[in-house]
């Protein structure tokens, strides 16, 4: 898998890919929205790059539009975003998830769920 990391706009291009699907540019720049909407030709640029990286690829070839589609899923954007994240900070989690409650944005479902997820991971350590 590409460590290569990815940026706002990329990431933008990437969400309009793993939400419509396989996309021509001309549909990838439309996703955009019309208030800020980068040049056709800068996003044909990045959607290059991106497939430079190996996180598109071209799916076919309709008349003279390439079709692109993502490579690698949502998921594994997520998880390498933030553990560039947490990178920042050695690795430890606590700042970040201090932050999370500290301004709302993590709530009972999500320390519900995580506790799920570590209770999980808890009786695959115990069954190893």
């Amino acid at each position: 898998m590409p460590s290569q990391k990815l940026s706002k706009l990329e990431l933008t291009i990437m969400e309009a890919l793993w939400t419509q699907g396989a996309s021509s540019i001309r549909e990838i720049h439309d996703a955009f929205p019309k208030r800020g909407r980068p040049a056709y030709t800068t996003v044909q640029t990045m959607v290059y790059r991106l497939e430079a990286k190996e996180m598109v690829r071209r799916a076919k070839k309709i008349s003279n539009a390439h079709i692109f589609e993502a490579t690698i899923t949502r998921e594994a954007a997520e998880r390498r975003l933030i553990d560039d994240l947490l990178g920042l900070f050695g690795g430890r989690a606590q700042p970040v998830m201090a932050h999370l409650i500290e301004t709302g944005k993590l709530t009972m479902g999500d320390i519900k769920e995580a506790e799920k997820i570590l209770r999980g991971l808890g009786k695959k350590d115990e069954n190893a």
